[in-house]
C-alpha cells in the first residue's frame, strides 16, 4: 500500500536525508491506518544498512519502536470506539449484530495469535490491532504479544534487506516481500471465510428443513 510521492526511490531519498526518523515514523504511521509503505521502510532501512549509511540496530530498533507504538494506538482506537463503528459498517453489509458478536467471540479465542503473526500480512498488519481492542483482549497480554510480533517482523524484514540487498535489487526485494505478504493475505481469507460461508450455507439447508 503506498501512495504516488511515495514511491520506492523517494522513500530511499526521505531514508538517506532523514535518516532513522524516517524508519520510525514511516512503520508508526502504517500501523494507524495512513497509506505509508511503512513495510517498504523497513526494507530500505535494511538495504541502506547493509550498504553500511545507516546503523543496523538503530534502524531495527525504529522498526520495532514503531510497530509497538503504533499498534498499541490501533489497540486504543479500537478499544475506545471501534465496535460502535463495526456495528454500523455491519448493517451496511447486512451482517447482524448477533453474527458480529459471534466472529468478535472467535477473534477473542485466537487474538494472540492474530496480533502476532498479524505483521507478516498485508492489511492485518494495520488491522490485528484494533480488532484486539475491539474484542477487548486485555492490554497487558496484547502488549506482550505487540511487541514479539513487531520484534519478529522486523528483525525479519531489516535483516533480509540487510543480506539479501548485497545479492539482488532492492526492488526486486521490495515486489517479492509485497506478493508474499498478498499471497499470505489472500490464503487467510480463504480460510477464513471459506468455514464461515459453509456454516452459514449448512444453517440456510437446516432452516429449510
Amino acid at each position: 500500500m503506498s501512495l504516488e510521492f511515495i514511491s520506492l526511490d523517494n522513500v530511499q531519498q526521505l531514508a538517506r536525508v532523514y535518516g532513522y526518523w524516517a524508519i520510525f515514523l514511516g512503520v508508526l504511521l502504517e500501523n494507524l491506518g495512513i497509506p505509508i509503505p511503512g513495510e517498504t521502510v523497513t526494507l530500505v532501512g535494511g538495504f541502506l544498512a547493509g550498504n553500511q549509511e545507516l546503523n543496523y540496530w538503530l534502524v531495527l530498533g525504529d522498526a520495532i519502536a514503531g510497530a509497538t507504538i503504533g499498534g498499541i494506538c490501533g489497540y486504543w482506537i479500537g478499544r475506545a470506539g471501534g465496535w460502535p463503528l463495526l456495528v454500523r459498517v455491519g448493517s451496511l453489509l447486512r451482517i447482524s449484530e448477533a453474527r458480529l458478536l459471534h466472529i468478535k467471540k472467535q477473534f477473542s479465542e485466537n487474538a494472540a495469535k492474530a496480533v502476532f503473526f498479524g505483521r507478516f500480512f498485508a492489511l492485518l498488519r494495520i488491522f490485528a490491532a484494533p480488532i484486539a481492542g475491539i474484542a477487548e483482549m486485555s492490554f497487558g497480554k496484547f502488549f506482550v504479544f505487540n511487541l514479539m510480533g513487531a520484534s519478529v517482523w522486523a528483525s525479519v524484514m531489516v535483516t533480509l534487506a540487510f543480506f539479501a540487498g548485497k545479492i539482488i535489487s532492492l526492488e526486486q526485494l521490495v515486489a517479492w516481500v509485497s506478493q508474499f505478504a498478498i499471497a499470505a493475505l489472500a490464503i487467510l481469507i480463504a480460510v477464513i471465510v471459506i468455514p464461515l460461508w459453509w456454516e452459514a450455507r449448512q444453517q440456510g439447508l437446516e432452516a429449510k428443513d
